[in-house]
């Protein structure tokens, strides 16, 4: 009994870390059935039309990638894709709404996104889709790149998660969980079009295929980015008229597609094959005081992955994965032209092991080894050339259930050999089961982030290389009171962070900038989450997070003073409701003004969005959904953290489609 428990408790726990937990339960497995954990029960229909009714889904097998079974007691939230419904949905903005993640975006489709999260600098959160690094070359993630379309959910940890996934988790880590194949027949499909000439489309197959489950999906997209703003041509001189006009070169345009097949090999092993290939173009239009008329950015992305999970005699389930990602950048124009593309490979396997031991406590432990290279039209002497790591890595955690499941204690360590960096990274988790439905969960430990080949090697323009630099490090903390009921989730809580040796690009003169290390800065934290459901035809959300940054560079222009890009208040709440024919929603995100500069000579305005829509359902066999989206319902007026006038009011409809055949017995 004390091992089925065991079993259910992995099981409440995967739940339990989730903001969106009440749109996403699966039935608990039977008492006889082995410790599964369910991180993946939450997977549900892959292409379910948006609507706001509760839907029951239905259980998949456990993804060793699940950020709720990695860090079980961790700080989680889930985004689900189909709870924001409507047209031209977008991967960072949705990932925005998550308690203590802020965005830093460029504006319109297709131009840079990249998540701040816990105060953390962009390049120091791990974004993984299905486990696979995509933080591309200088370590920053650019989730414009990645379509919302591939997406089923999204799962954020918050805090630092060097001992659970390695180099570079020090705010956190964004997995990107892709649709997953059906057992049906099925096919899906949107196309949705807007302002500024903004198309996007996506179209999708899925069924039985070679006695497994198959997947393909294809998606693109395109927008003009010529939307217009104000502009202030002498901000000099007080009181003068504004001009409106409109940007230039600011266009972006993609296209991609997602293959991924699953099939039983028999004896309780599986094997799931992923592959996803992408290609993008944009302008690099420059800020509205100095704009750029022909400066282009392209790229393309490939990664695979093969998996093979099952149980082995003893009841060890097992897990290895062998990984494969090309990632390539190109330059042309302006002042940022490259001779050639910089192209970063990277690749690796993993074999993951978890046992249960006396029914009280289960022991997991993950091996990996891999390699990764970059190449670049300049790098420096200490490169020897096109610059190339071995990367080797060993995580053992332990999960020990106390008092009859009341405490459980998750301690682990995980030991990082990137290049020539040795990284050690420890962290203890505990989760309190409390009376009346409440739930204490705590962390603290330490992670750490390697420069990357660019902040070591290469030279981007007036960007110079640093080969001295040393690696970023994290100690952290937090903890949370989670309460949940059938119709309600409320999590509130609090979070401190120091991270030491930041790496930092300062002036180097006469016009250039390098990284440097500095000393170490604080970062503290009020974060709080909810969602209430108190009919299927109503629910409701909300997230704020409290950040307080202070530099403690001993310098006196800097010591004490906020760090750059850190809004200290940040505030996301989505309402929906009515029935399938008729859904109405309403969503409002806003944060508060923010120092641009570290001495804070320069500062970024707070700003504050209203988006609503309406979408209408018809049949079921096809079904069919027509949507209206209006973003930036009032026409707010802000700028991005580089002064680039952000997107005004914009109007999006959409038809989307959703046909299945005949379901399997």
């Amino acid at each position: 009994m004390r091992r089925s428990h065991l079993a259910g408790r992995w099981l409440c726990l995967a739940l339990s870390t989730s903001g969106s937990a009440l749109a996403q339960q699966a039935p608990p497995p039977p008492q006889e059935t082995p410790a599964a954990p369910a991180a993946d029960a939450t997977e549900g229909e892959p292409f379910r039309v948006p609507t706001v009714q509760v839907v029951e889904t239905s259980e998949a097998p456990a993804s060793p990638d699940s950020a709720s079974r990695r860090d079980p007691s961790g700080a989680l939230t889930v985004i689900r894709v189909d709870e924001f419904g409507g047209a031209a949905r977008d991967t960072a903005a949705m990932l925005s709404t998550a308690p203590g993640v802020t965005l830093q975006d460029v504006g319109g489709y297709g131009q840079s996104k990249s998540l701040v999260v816990r105060g953390a600098s962009s390049n120091a959160t791990l974004v993984l889709l299905d486990g696979i690094p995509i933080n591309g070359p200088g370590g920053i993630a650019d989730l414009s790149r990645v379509p919302a379309a591939m997406a089923e959910r999204f799962e954020v940890l918050r805090g630092g998660a060097g001992a659970r996934y390695g180099s570079g988790g020090l705010g956190g880590v964004v997995n990107i969980i892709t649709r997953r194949p059906g057992a049906d027949a099925r096919v899906a499909g949107e196309l949705s079009y807007g302002s500024w000439d903004t198309a996007l489309g996506w179209l999708s197959a899925s069924g039985p295929l070679a006695g497994g489950e198959a997947l393909v999906l294809v998606h693109g997209g395109t927008s003009s980015g010529r939307f217009p703003y104000l502009f202030d041509p002498s901000p000099t001189l007080p009181g003068d008229a504004l001009v409106e006009e409109r940007r230039t070169n600011n266009d972006a345009r993609g296209a991609g597609g997602l293959l991924r097949l699953r099939r039983e090999l028999g004896g309780g092993f599986s094997a799931d094959l992923l592959g996803e290939l992408s290609f993008d173009e944009r302008g690099l239009a420059g800020t509205a005081q100095n704009p750029s008329v022909d400066a282009r950015q392209s790229g393309g992305r490939g990664s695979a992955s093969l998996r093979v999970m099952g149980t082995l005699p003893g009841g060890v389930r097992t897990n290895a994965r062998a990984y494969y990602r090309r990632d390539r950048i190109a330059l042309a124009g302006g002042s940022w032209s490259q001779s050639e593309p910089q192209v970063q490979q990277l690749g690796g396997v993993e074999l993951e092991g978890q046992v249960l031991l006396g029914g009280w406590h289960a022991l997991s432990a993950v091996v990996s080894m891999g390699g990764e290279s970059v190449t670049a039209a300049d790098t420096n002497e200490a490169s020897g050339g096109d610059p190339s790591w071995l990367r080797a890595s060993v995580m053992a955690m332990d999960e020990v259930l106390l008092w009859d499941g009341q405490l459980t204690i998750a301690p682990s360590l995980r030991v990082d050999r990137a290049g020539p960096y040795t990284l050690l990274s420890p962290k203890v988790g505990v989760t309190v089961e409390l009376p009346a439905d409440f739930e204490l969960r705590a962390n603290a430990g330490r992670a750490h982030r390697a420069p990357s080949f660019l902040e070591l090697y290469v030279r981007q323009g007036t960007l110079l290389p640093n080969p001295d630099l040393r690696p970023e490090s994290a100690l952290y903390a937090d903890a949370a009171v989670v309460h949940r009921s059938d119709e309600s989730f409320a999590s509130v809580g609090g979070f401190a962070s120091l991270y030491e040796d930041l790496i930092s690009y300062e002036a180097y003169p006469p016009g250039a900038a390098r990284p440097y290390n500095f000393a170490s800065a604080r970062v503290v934290g009020l974060e709080a989450e909810g969602e209430w459901r108190p009919h299927p035809l109503l629910s409701g959300a909300f997230s704020y997070t409290l950040t307080v940054s202070s530099d403690l560079q001993r310098d006196e222009r800097f010591y004490l003073r906020e760090l750059p890009y850190r809004p200290r208040h940040k505030l996301a709440a989505r309402v929906m409701g009515g029935p399938r024919w008729l859904t109405g929603r309403m969503e409002v995100v806003a944060q508060s003004a923010h120092a641009l500069t570290r001495d804070g000579s320069m500062s970024l305005p707070g700003r504050a969005f209203v988006h609503a829509g309406l979408a209408s359902t018809f049949g079921s066999r096809p079904e069919l959904t027509v949507s209206c989206e209006v973003k930036n319902l009032f026409d707010a007026r802000a700028e991005d953290f580089v002064g680039y006038p952000l997107p005004g009011r914009a109007v999006y409809l959409s038809v989307a489609g959703n046909f299945s055949g005949m379901e399997t017995p």
